[in-house]
């Protein structure tokens, strides 16, 4: 596996106050090795962890401060050993201006009283007692961080045995590791808007400040021309991987199989070519266009190239392509969808799209079907039909508001029964609101009319994404 040249580093120290070590023997050692462990959780194969130990002093602090810059971290967690002034906090996190998790962990559930009392040595005692003294400073540096305009999040329990701390933690790895992706990623645009859809237009300046995604404008004139002079054994071989891919039916022409290979094969090289990690698209050109025969054999290849963790949005939905890379980061797919239709009966919102489709995500393999022509857009071709895998889901939608963004998100399931076969993205979701609740209560948000699909509940991590990036969440259900 290649090293990306811009890997997630997170920070860790713990803190604890010198003036304790030759009081107590032993205690300095013991909390070092708790940092240890700390260390330990944090390690995964796509972060890397800077441990600085236990710092305390302030001149160790000040150190520090200088370490974690330098390391160029993206996020810290300062791990609470005992009691230890601020002043040791204080120098390493403004320095390093990156995000901060306290952990308020003691090493066990409670003190054992019986075995405490029963030490006979109140200097033995007080040793004890201060190893579990996690929780003491934690107000002082609430304080201080509150004084000091420095966002921070907790995370409170029990270092050996409470799964919900090492739930806690990953999740808010997850969502560092796709804040990291995020500004890292090549954003590209290509073509334009579809006339008359308000909701969908974006402030380009916004998603860059608000995430730090490069935006890359790209030519439609060059996707055309990187599909003109292809070998042909590439695009037989394409065509034989869309039967690898998709259920190819028999009223599928070979002729438009090929025009989707050679337009899968051109959108590969674009991709490469601007280094792009999305993409958001619309065009109509002119009828008879070289351009307009690449618009209308771009859906198979946009849908491979979505599942490859590079998401392609259609209708220049450039919100929608951002709520689909985050998704998509999480690792839990993001396919383009919005409102089909309201089944009361059976309590369940239909929500599809026409165009491409995570079919990493799909329930079964996805079809390919011949559409005679493409709903509200010029052209015809082929067209992915396609269900989002039974079981959880989560809904995200950028949502722009005046001069912000906004994270909404709702979890409900995938649920069986029938769908519309129209040769279209399509499932059928219950939330625990119901279908007319759900519905008004994630309209009156103000969203766009599309948003991102992904498989599981990530509520929980979607919340924390925007904390981390200052963004506003609001979860429906």
């Amino acid at each position: 596996m290649t090293t990306p040249p811009y890997p997630l580093r997170v920070g860790l120290f713990g803190i604890g106050l010198d003036t304790y070590w030759p009081q107590f023997p032993g205690l300095e050692d013991r909390l070092k090795g708790y940092v240890g462990e700390v260390a330990g959780h944090l390690s995964r194969p796509d972060v890397e962890v800077v441990n600085l130990g236990l710092i305390d002093t302030p001149q160790k602090a000040l150190e520090a401060g200088h370490q974690m810059r330098r390391a160029d971290v993206d996020l810290i967690f300062l791990y609470v050993t005992t009691y230890a002034v601020s002043s040791t906090v204080l120098p390493v996190v403004r320095r390093a201006k990156v995000p901060v998790i306290i952990l308020n962990l003691q090493p066990g559930a409670a003190i054992q009283y019986a075995t405490f009392n029963a030490l006979g040595n109140r200097t033995r005692m007080t040793g004890e007692w201060l190893a579990y003294c996690s929780a003491c400073p934690v107000p002082e540096i609430a304080n201080v961080f509150t004084r000091a305009r420095i966002a921070f999040h907790q995370v409170t329990g029990v270092l050996q045995g409470d799964p919900h701390v090492w739930e806690e933690v990953s999740g808010w790895l997850d969502a560092a590791r796709v804040a990291h992706v995020m500004s890292h990623n090549r954003l590209g645009l290509m073509g334009r808007y579809y006339n008359g859809m308000l909701d969908i237009y974006a402030d380009l300046t916004l998603q860059a400040t608000s995430f730090g995604t490069h935006i890359e404008i790209v030519e439609l004139d060059e996707l055309a021309a990187l599909r003109r002079d292809l070998p042909e054994a590439a695009i037989a071989e394409r065509v034989a991987h869309f039967h690898h891919e998709f259920e190819v039916g028999p009223d599928c022409d070979p002729a438009e199989l090929e025009r989707a290979a050679r337009t899968s094969l051109a959108l590969d090289w674009l991709a490469r070519n601007h280094d792009l990690g999305s993409l958001a698209y619309y065009a109509e050109s002119t009828p008879g266009s070289e351009n307009e025969d690449v618009i209308t054999s771009i859906i198979l290849g946009s849908s491979l190239l979505t599942a490859r963790g590079v998401p392609v949005a259609g209708e220049y939905e450039v919100k929608n392509a951002q709520a689909m890379k985050i998704m998509d980061s999480f690792g839990a797919g993001g396919s383009f969808t919005e409102y089909y239709a309201l089944d009361f009966a059976d309590d369940v919102v239909l929500m599809g799209h026409d165009g491409p489709g995570h079919i990493g995500v799909a329930e079964g393999k996805p079809r390919v079907r011949p559409l005679d022509v493409f709903h509200g857009k010029v052209g015809r071709g082929l067209s992915v039909e396609m269900a989002v895998r039974l079981g959880a889901v989560t809904l995200l939608s950028v949502v722009e508001r005046a001069g912000s963004l906004l994270l909404l998100c709702a979890q409900g399931e995938s649920v069986e029964g029938p769908i519309l076969e129209i040769g279209n993205t399509n499932s059928r979701y219950r939330f625990p609101l119901g279908a007319r609740k759900f519905t008004e209560a994630w309209n009156a948000q103000g969203p766009a009319h599309h948003c991102a699909v992904g498989v599981g509940h990530l509520a929980g991590r979607i919340v924390k994404l925007g904390a981390l990036l200052g963004l506003e969440v609001v979860r429906v259900c």
